[in-house]
């Protein structure tokens, strides 16, 4: 049965490929899921280009297991030297865009759920999601359906992590900074130059060290990243914009760090979002004690996924390499989609 899923896998997995799914443009591919969870006669629902099936015998008195991975991809790298929709496996390895991200781990846990769908007496229902914008943080994605799904108690995120276990995930928070001056003619001791006054603002950036550290993440750290002043050599800038970078982990709130910031700096801050927040779980969850119990390697990981939108405790794991996302003839190994299957059966079966 386990060897079937994945061939079944593999053969969807090609499928996914040869179709483009650009973010905001996943229609056809959520179409193809729509058509392989009817084939596999298990019900689904669709939501703009999400498609989320609910397991045949849901039991609203127990826990529910959200299984989200995303459909979505990136555009190919312009160093690709392949077709990017070719779907190509020489030598174990399945080539095409998308493949190692996140199509390897999306397929494995469809097949997983496949496995679960009919059997009855499960300690948590369980629901997949297939969502769509995940590469751009969109708000067409996983937050899209949030409010459709019945109560979600916890989550496993697919993603490609080689079947490693983040047990935490650094939120983003991007700042946009303005520094204020007086505009004056650089020959004359006039005006109050605004690159002087980002300056001292971005050397807090560069230097500040926040108080509390993740025992898992480490530190919160903020780099200066994108800097915009100045019209002409000969005119002091009355302005200056510079953007803040902050991977915030889970000793902070993203509001938190936020209110740390304005306290020290003098120029202007907004924030972006608040939307991509770090995320944790206590280690006597079920869900990591289940990883422990099958030797899981655990990790925090310092790349934002869907787990940063989705507000319950939650893994991300899956079959695949994150060096290998948005790289040129990306690929997955196929036995890592057969193996990430067999160890998402096991890690559910443990809880």
């Amino acid at each position: 049965m386990k060897e079937h899923l994945g061939h079944i896998a593999i053969e969807l997995l090609q499928q996914l490929i040869t179709i483009p799914s650009f973010s905001k443009e996943e229609d056809k591919t959520a179409a193809l899921l729509e058509i392989f969870f009817k084939h596999h006669g298990m019900e689904s629902k669709r939501k703009g280009n999400n498609v989320w099936s609910i397991n045949k015998f849901f039991n609203p008195a127990k826990p529910t297991l959200l299984l989200n991975s995303h459909h979505d991809t990136v555009r190919p790298n312009p160093a690709y030297t392949r077709d990017p929709y070719s779907a190509d496996i020489i030598d174990g390895k399945l080539f095409g865009l998308g493949s190692n991200d996140a199509g390897g781990p999306l397929v494995a846990l469809l097949l997983t759920y496949f496995y679960f769908y009919e059997k009855q007496n499960l300690n948590y229902n369980i629901i997949v999601a297939a969502t769509a914008e995940e590469e751009i943080s969109g708000t067409g994605g996983i937050e899209l359906i949030w409010n459709d799904l019945p109560k979600i108690d916890c989550a496993i995120v697919g993603e490609p992590t080689k079947m490693e276990m983040a047990v935490a995930e650094k939120g983003l928070l991007v700042l946009d900074c303005v520094a204020s001056g007086k505009a004056g003619h650089a020959a004359r001791e006039e005006g109050v130059n605004a690159i002087y006054e980002a300056m001292r603002d971005m050397e807090w950036f560069r230097s500040h060290q926040f108080s509390k550290v993740s025992p898992v993440l480490g530190r919160t750290k903020m780099n200066v990243t994108v800097v915009h002043a100045g019209q002409a050599h000969n005119q002091v800038p009355p302005e200056c914009k510079f953007t803040v970078d902050c991977r915030v982990t889970d000793a902070y709130s993203l509001e938190d760090v936020l209110s740390e910031v304005k306290q020290n700096v003098k120029c202007e801050v907004t924030p972006r979002s608040l939307r991509l927040r770090p995320s944790g779980i206590e280690a006597s969850h079920p869900l990591v004690k289940a990883g422990k119990k099958l030797a899981l390697p655990q990790y925090g990981s310092p790349t934002t996924s869907d787990q940063a939108l989705i507000p319950v405790p939650s893994v991300k794991i899956g079959p695949g390499d994150s060096a290998r996302s948005h790289s040129a003839d990306e690929f997955i190994f196929i036995s890592e989609i057969e193996k990430g299957i067999e160890l998402y059966i096991r890690l559910i079966e443990g809880l």
